[in-house]
């Protein structure tokens, strides 16, 4: 047993080179040496460049319109976790026997598979003002007085592109609530309906409850999501009016290969990050108060 022991710890201790070497060089290495270059302003071509200490960090928190583009990006964050709970009522209906539930699965997943560039480039001409199907919809069904400048309109732009974003990521989450709704030991629902549980008392106090778990990931998908933006504005209004649609992570790579400042452009890389893990971390403490409060129930 101890000879069997060393070789399963030793294959262990193999398999792993790899994956910590490549952990190493594309992650750990790159993000430190992210870091360093946030304290320069290196302009992504010149072979040196000189330290400038907290200049970038300055430079940032002064920034206007890099604040505007964050708040773009917090009405990704707010349309897609109002959206959670409808996700949600989806995956427990698409887990019940409903007919057809296959090809509303597949209808529902379809979305995320396609390419977001493609997309992008779909809505773009969706939402077209000149011959845009979604004018011609509204004036097909004699609402053509509610037509707008869907993405030039700087007070409507941000919540046209949030929900071309929902469109194709609210699936992957319903796929996802699915997958953890069917993982539940079905002796547990089945003692709980003899008992006499209704749906909704099924749902509170035994599915809700059970994949709490997926939930916290969800929630740091939509962080990080609603933080990451950057295909869909990129393709579609290209950030603009002005920096009316503009994100922080756009904002970010147009300040690098724009305006050739890839230190400020670090700056801005490591402040995203630091944001997702602080987020996350906040995130976890509540969703395990949750679960830990629950548990004493």
């Amino acid at each position: 047993m101890n000879s069997l022991a060393k070789k399963r710890r030793r294959f262990i201790l193999v398999s792993l080179i790899v994956p910590v070497f490549l952990l190493v060089a594309f992650v750990v290495f790159p993000a430190f040496d992210l870091i360093r270059m946030s304290f320069t302003n290196w302009d992504g071509y010149s072979p040196e460049s000189d330290f400038i200490g907290l200049g970038n960090y300055i430079s940032m928190f002064q920034n206007a319109d890099l604040w505007q583009s964050l708040k773009n990006n917090a009405v990704y964050f707010v349309v897609h976790l109002c959206m959670i709970p409808i996700e949600l009522a989806f995956a427990v209906l698409l887990v019940s026997k409903l007919r057809a539930a296959k090809f509303y699965k597949t209808m529902v997943f379809m979305p995320y598979i396609i390419n977001g560039v493609a997309i992008a480039y779909a809505f773009s001409y969706f939402f077209s003002p000149i011959n845009g199907a979604f004018d011609a919809i509204l004036d097909l069904l004699h609402l053509g007085m509610l037509s707008q400048n869907w993405l030039s309109d700087p007070k409507i732009v941000n919540f046209v592109l949030a929900f071309v974003s929902l469109w194709r990521f609210s699936g992957y989450h319903v796929i996802l609530f699915m997958a953890a709704l069917q993982s539940l030991p079905q002796d547990v629902q089945e003692a709980a309906r003899v008992d006499g549980a209704n749906s909704w008392q099924m749902f509170k106090y035994i599915q809700i409850p059970a994949i709490m778990l997926m939930v916290d990931f969800i929630l740091f998908d939509n962080i990080r999501g609603a933080l990451q933006v950057f295909d869909i504005p990129f393709v579609i209004t290209g950030g603009g009016p002005g920096y009316a649609s503009s994100t922080f992570t756009l904002y970010t790579i147009k300040t690098a290969f724009t305006f050739s400042n890839f230190g400020l452009a670090s700056t801005m890389a490591v402040a995203i990050m630091a944001m997702i893990v602080i987020i996350y971390v906040v995130q976890n403490k509540i969703i395990h108060g949750i679960v830990l409060k629950g548990g004493d129930k």
